[in-house]
């Protein structure tokens, strides 16, 4: 029996990429998986493909922008599970490109996404974690601040950063609830990635950087990693940032 058998997880941007990795990966370790996202029907296709491997799932469409929308999916899982164990903050949607093409709209957009989207969702899943004797939360990062070449990045470096800092502070303070908070920068064969690596000539040069040579896949290297990271061999670690891409970044 795999230690996630039975847990309650939360995963945002379920529909596809990362997030879909990470929900495969934790359905198939066990645990029961709402999978959210803002296009049903992509959330729905992978409560489907959790089904067809025995899982139990259930799909909900949810904004990450939207407050309200955060409290209505925790209250959803509440209901339908019975509480909470483990929260992925997956989900973004931010503004790309120079910094002088950013209004302070675009700027906000990664905030509200990022940080913010995952405090309320952190806030509102704590004390279920604390009523079922402590949980995990995993924030997903990136290493775009720790890039030899920042530029165009800006926003989405910001956003990133102040989950970083997010997870550390409620690492600090939750650690007697018994919760666990920790990051994960990935490097992954999402949808985006794979479609700019076909189009940018660019992109040679750069997967070049990465010393295992090639991108990371979804579930297997990421989602599985993020499993391991929940069970009780690595029940002391809290409060860290872990680079899941093949030794690109360097967040020494």
């Amino acid at each position: 029996m795999s230690e996630l058998n039975g847990k309650i997880a939360i995963v945002t941007g379920a529909g596809q990429g990362v997030g879909y990795g990470i929900a495969m990966a934790l359905a198939s370790a066990g645990a029961h998986v709402v999978v959210a996202g803002r296009t049903l029907a992509k959330v729905e296709d992978t409560q489907k493909q959790i089904a067809a491997r025995g899982g139990r799932g259930l799909a909900v469409r949810c904004d990450v922008a939207n407050a309200k929308e955060l409290d209505a999916l925790v209250a959803t899982t509440v209901a339908h599970f019975g509480g909470v164990d483990i929260l992925v903050n997956n989900a973004y949607d931010g503004a790309w490109g120079p910094l002088l093409s950013m209004s302070d709209d675009d700027m906000m957009r990664g905030i509200n996404a990022g940080p913010m989207a995952s405090f309320r969702l952190m806030r509102a899943c704590h004390p279920h974690m604390k009523a079922r004797g402590g949980g995990h939360v995993i924030n997903l990062v990136t290493a775009a601040s720790e890039r030899w070449d920042s530029s165009n990045y800006g926003a989405y470096a910001i956003a990133k950063q102040g989950v970083r800092a997010l997870t550390r502070a409620a690492a600090s303070e939750w650690g007697p609830d018994g919760i666990r908070v920790n990051s994960v920068a990935p490097l992954a064969m999402s949808p985006a990635l794979e479609a700019w690596i076909k189009n940018d000539p660019d992109s040679e040069a750069y997967l070049k950087t990465v010393p295992l040579h090639r991108v990371g896949d979804c579930e297997i290297d990421i989602g599985r990693a993020v499993a391991a990271l929940l069970k009780s061999d690595f029940s002391y670690l809290t409060g860290a940032t872990i680079p899941l891409d093949g030794g690109q970044a360097n967040f020494d």
